[in-house]
C-alpha cells in the first residue's frame, strides 16, 4: 500500500518511521503548504514532495492518505481523498462538528474506501495494558476515573492556527481534552449520557486555555477530567477506580494496578512507546483497508467530536448537557 501524507507537522516523524516498518506499506509522497517543511520531513527518503494534496492525489502515487492536517481541513481533505479512490486515515479529531464527521463518513462509505481515525490512546502500551487488566475481570466493574492533563496555550508556544476557533474548532478541550475523552470514554467502558463542563481562556487566548469536564457514562461510571496550561507541575495521569482495586496509568513511568496495600506494575514506559503506538496505528489502517474492523470505532470517534461540542455548550451556560439515546453509527 502506497501511503501519503498530508501535512508534515509535529508528529509527521512518527507516521513516516511507521511505514518504513511495516512490510506492505511504502510512503511514496509528503504534501504540506509549507514546502520546506515536507522537505525536511521526508529528507533522505526520496519520496515525492507536493505542496497542493489534490496534485498529490491526481499523480497517482498513493493508495491511502493520513491527513495530519489542522482540525477544520481535515473534512475537505478526506472528502478529495475519497473522490479519488485512496483511503483515509484522519488525525484525531474527526472533524470540527458532528455535521462534518457525518459527511466524512458518508463521502468515504460512497467512495468505498477505507476510513480510520487516529486516536493514539487506543495503541499506547500503557493503555492497553490498563485495558487488558480491566478485561481481565480481576478488579471487577470500573466505577470511576479521574484524568489529569496539562498542556501549554500561551500564544507563541505552538502553531498559529490552534489559536484560531475557524481552524482549530476550539482550544485545550478539542485538542488536549479529546484524547481525555477518548481513553476515558474507551476505559470506562461506554458512553456519555450527561456532560457538565468549564473553561478559561487565559494568557489574552482567544482559544480556552483550560477545562474541566465531568461526564456520566451510560454504564454508571463516572469521568472527571482536567486540562491544565501552563502548570508547574505537568501531568498525564488516569486513576481508574474499579470494585476491587485501582489502575494508575502514566506514559512517563507505565502502568499500575493496587489491590488491597500492594502494587504491581503491568507497563513499564520506554522510550519506544510512542512510536510503536503510530506504528501499531498504521498496521491497525492497513488491516482496515483489508476488510477488518477498526480498532477506533467511527462512532467512537464521531461521539468525541459530540462531547467536546457539549462541554463547550455547558461551559458557555452553566448547566449540564444531557444526551438522549442514538443510533450507533458502525
Amino acid at each position: 500500500m502506497r501511503i501519503g501524507l498530508i501535512g508534515a507537522g509535529a508528529v509527521a516523524s512518527f507516521h513516516i518511521t511507521a511505514a518504513s516498518v511495516l512490510e506492505g506499506i511504502e510512503l511514496t509522497a509528503v504534501c504540506d503548504i509549507d514546502e520546506q517543511a515536507a522537505r525536511r520531513a521526508t529528507v533522505g527518503t526520496g519520496v515525492a514532495v507536493f505542496t497542493d494534496h489534490r496534485r498529490m492525489l491526481q499523480a497517482g502515487l498513493v493508495d491511502a492518505v493520513i491527513v495530519n492536517t489542522p482540525h477544520s481541513l481535515h473534512l475537505p481533505i478526506a472528502e478529495d481523498a475519497a473522490a479519488a479512490s485512496v483511503h483515509v486515515l484522519v488525525e484525531k479529531p474527526m472533524a470540527t462538528s458532528v455535521a462534518d464527521c457525518d459527511r466524512l463518513i458518508a463521502a468515504c462509505r460512497a467512495s468505498g474506501v477505507a476510513l480510520t481515525v487516529g486516536h493514539i490512546q487506543h495503541f499506547l502500551p500503557e493503555k492497553r495494558a490498563a485495558a487488558r487488566v480491566i478485561a481481565s475481570g480481576e478488579l471487577g466493574r470500573v466505577r470511576m476515573i479521574r484524568d489529569n492533563r496539562s498542556t501549554d496555550y500561551r500564544p507563541g508556544t505552538r502553531s498559529a492556527w490552534f489559536f484560531s476557533p475557524e481552524i482549530a474548532g476550539g482550544g485545550a478541550l478539542i485538542n488536549i481534552g479529546g484524547h481525555c475523552l477518548d481513553r476515558s470514554l474507551w476505559l470506562g467502558g461506554g458512553r456519555a449520557v450527561e456532560m457538565l463542563a468549564d473553561t478559561a481562556s487565559r494568557f489574552g487566548s482567544p482559544v480556552e486555555t483550560d477545562g474541566s469536564m465531568q461526564l456520566l457514562l451510560d454504564n454508571g461510571v463516572g469521568v472527571t477530567i482536567s486540562v491544565i496550561s501552563d502548570p508547574a507541575t505537568r501531568s498525564d495521569s488516569m486513576t481508574i477506580v474499579c470494585e476491587r482495586g485501582v489502575i494508575e496509568v502514566d506514559p512517563r513511568r507505565g502502568t499500575t494496578v493496587h489491590i488491597d496495600g500492594r502494587t504491581r506494575t503491568v507497563h513499564e514506559s520506554g522510550p519506544d512507546d510512542i512510536q510503536d503506538a503510530f506504528t501499531a496505528q498504521l498496521a491497525d489502517f492497513a488491516a482496515v483497508v483489508g476488510g477488518a474492523a477498526p480498532t477506533v470505532p467511527l462512532a467512537h470517534a464521531r461521539h468525541v467530536v459530540e462531547l467536546v461540542l457539549a462541554a463547550y455548550r455547558s461551559a458557555e451556560t452553566g448547566t449540564a448537557v444531557s444526551f438522549a439515546a442514538v443510533e450507533v453509527l458502525a
